[in-house]
C-alpha cells in the first residue's frame, strides 16, 4: 500500500432534504460523477453510506465525496471552477445539510 502525504484532501457529505426522492438522487449521482472529472482533482471518490453498523459510524448523510488535490492552490481554484458553481446551481436544492472536512 502506497501512503501518499503533501496531499489536500476535500471530503463533503451531504443530506437530502426529500430522503426518498430518486429522480433528486439520479441527478446528484451524475452531477458528482461530472463534478469528479475536473482536471485539478488528482483523484476522486464518490459514495453512498456503507452497510456497516458500529457505534461510532454515522450514516445518516446519502452521498459523499472525497477529492484528493496537489495542494491547497488546486484546491481553492478548484472551489471557483465553473463546474463546481454548475454542481452548486444544480443540485444545492436538494440538500438540507452540507459538511466539509478538509485535511492536509
Amino acid at each position: 500500500m502506497a501512503i501518499v502525504e503533501n496531499r489536500f484532501v476535500h471530503t463533503v457529505y451531504f443530506w437530502f432534504k426529500e430522503k426518498n426522492n430518486q429522480e433528486q438522487k439520479s441527478i446528484m449521482q451524475a452531477e458528482l460523477l461530472k463534478l469528479g472529472q475536473i482536471d485539478l482533482i488528482e483523484s476522486a471518490y464518490i459514495g453512498k453510506p456503507a452497510d456497516t453498523n458500529r457505534e461510532v459510524i454515522d450514516s445518516s448523510y446519502d452521498f459523499s465525496i472525497t477529492f484528493v488535490f496537489k495542494n491547497k492552490a488546486d484546491q481553492d481554484a478548484y472551489q471557483i471552477h465553473p463546474d463546481h458553481y454548475k454542481f452548486i446551481d444544480a443540485c444545492s436544492s436538494f440538500w438540507e445539510k452540507v459538511q466539509v472536512y478538509d485535511a492536509c
